[in-house]
């Protein structure tokens, strides 16, 4: 008997129309457009710049794109997993308020917070839920206002981020496709180096915490680099190793688009060639959660049936991830 696998049956993404440039970026902070793009491989990014505005107002349209492909009833939708840094609100969770604009009135929905590896390790959670039998169809979305908790005035987190959302519809495989195998990993002694420092229990927001810009990402590049490049490197040779893939065998790297620098290393890692490859870094930025689901949309008419596609991330926390996708259609 088969064992029973969750498959990508669907994908669907969303961009705001807003380019925020490297050029735009000069006018801003002290920084260069060659600097930028030497250091990054970024030019522009998209910004959701209506403040009335949230993340779940990106998940929607990216979801009712998969609900028109796949001719599907809100209604059949047994769960949406949001995975995000950026919730609408505290509470109540991004995926209830999607789930309720969508209307998916029948879905279960939660928020799953693991930075830039949310996007792997809520499929893994979804995947979970559908080959355990609980299950038939769940929405996966990455999404992230990422220029809400950036500081327009720092000039080395400003350049990174964007805003996007990217989604995915999880069914049960009839064949040997779908997710093979992922390697979650995490090392909470890394939050150091990659933190909002106020807005949580521990610092709750104060009129000094706002005055002190500490609801703003703060980042070490240095380390979180240096983490990245071995981190998700490492991981995307390991899943290769224990399921005995070469780079022949692997079709598409769908890695998290944080730096051009950490993709590279990731590449040659794994031995494979540039053409092989998902790169949209220079164009959208480092959408956090969104950056996977985002590749698999913009790629997914060169995607066939078979393919074998290597995810890999590396987010705060720190977190990090690796999935094997056989892609089913």
């Amino acid at each position: 008997m088969n064992k029973l696998r969750a498959t990508i049956t669907a994908v669907g993404g969303y961009l705001p129309e807003y380019r925020l440039t490297n050029k735009d970026l000069e006018k801003i902070v002290d920084t260069t457009d060659d600097w930028i793009l030497t250091r990054t491989g970024i030019k522009e990014r998209r910004i959701l710049k209506d403040p009335g505005l949230g993340s779940s107002d990106m998940a929607v349209p990216a979801i009712q794109e998969i609900l028109k492909k796949k001719n599907l009833d809100p209604l059949e939708i047994d769960a949406i997993i949001c995975a995000t840094v950026t919730p609408d609100m505290v509470f109540p969770a991004t995926a209830n308020i999607i789930a309720d604009k969508v209307g998916a009135k029948n879905a279960f929905g939660f928020d799953l917070e693991a930075a830039c590896s949310g996007f792997l390790y809520a499929l893994t959670v979804g995947a979970s839920f559908l080959e355990s039998g609980r299950c038939k169809k769940i929405i996966v979305v990455g999404v992230d206002k990422m220029s809400s908790l950036v500081d327009y005035t720092d000039r080395t987190t400003c350049i990174l981020f964007g805003d996007g959302a990217g989604a995915v519809l999880l069914e049960l495989s009839e064949d040997e496709t779908g997710l093979q195998d992922s390697i979650l990993k995490s090392d909470g002694s890394g939050a150091k180096h990659l933190h909002m420092k106020a807005g949580g229990s521990l610092r709750p927001a104060t009129i000094a915490s706002v005055t002190n810009k500490e609801h703003f990402i703060y980042q070490e590049g240095p380390a979180v680099f240096k983490n990245a490049v071995t981190d998700m490197a490492e991981v995307s040779a390991e899943i290769m190793s224990r399921n005995g893939l070469t780079a022949d065998d692997i079709t598409w790297l769908a890695p998290h688009q944080a730096n051009l620098r950490i993709i590279e290393a990731t590449r040659e890692r794994m031995g494979i060639p540039k053409e092989k490859v998902m790169v949209n870094i220079t164009k959208f930025g480092n959408t956090t959660a969104a950056t996977i689901p985002l590749c698999l949309w913009e790629w997914e008419s060169k995607l066939k049936k078979g393919d074998n596609i290597i995810m890999a991330a590396f987010g705060g926390g720190f977190t990090w991830a690796s999935a094997w996708v056989k892609w089913s259609y």
